[in-house]
C-alpha cells in the first residue's frame, strides 16, 4: 500500500504544478475578481509548498492532503471564471 500511496503522492504534486503553471488569471488587473483570483492562487501554492515540505518530512498523507486541497482551490477558481484554462484534463471545465 505504501508504493500506491507514494505513486499517488508523486502524480498529485505533478497535477498541482502543472495547474499552477497553467492557471493565468482571467479577470482584469483593477477589478475586485482580480484580487480574489490572487487569493486562491495563493492558497494553492501555499498547499502546495506545505505538500513539498510534507514529503521532506516522510509524511505522504499530509502531502497527499496538501497537494489535494491545493489542486482543489485552481479548479474552483477556474470553475468560477477567476482563472483563464483550456486543459480540461487538468481542470474541470
Amino acid at each position: 500500500m505504501a508504493a500506491d500511496l507514494n505513486e499517488k503522492v508523486k502524480r498529485y504534486e505533478r497535477l498541482l504544478r502543472e495547474a499552477l503553471e497553467k492557471a493565468e488569471y482571467a479577470p482584469i488587473k483593477q477589478s475586485h475578481m482580480y484580487k480574489v483570483a490572487e487569493d486562491y492562487r495563493n492558497m494553492a501554492t501555499s498547499y502546495y509548498n506545505d505538500g513539498l515540505h510534507f514529503i521532506k518530512t516522510d509524511d505522504p498523507v499530509n502531502a497527499l492532503v496538501c497537494f489535494s486541497y491545493g489542486h482543489a482551490w485552481l479548479d474552483a477558481g477556474a470553475r468560477l471564471g477567476l482563472f483563464d484554462v483550456d486543459d480540461d484534463v487538468l481542470f474541470t471545465i
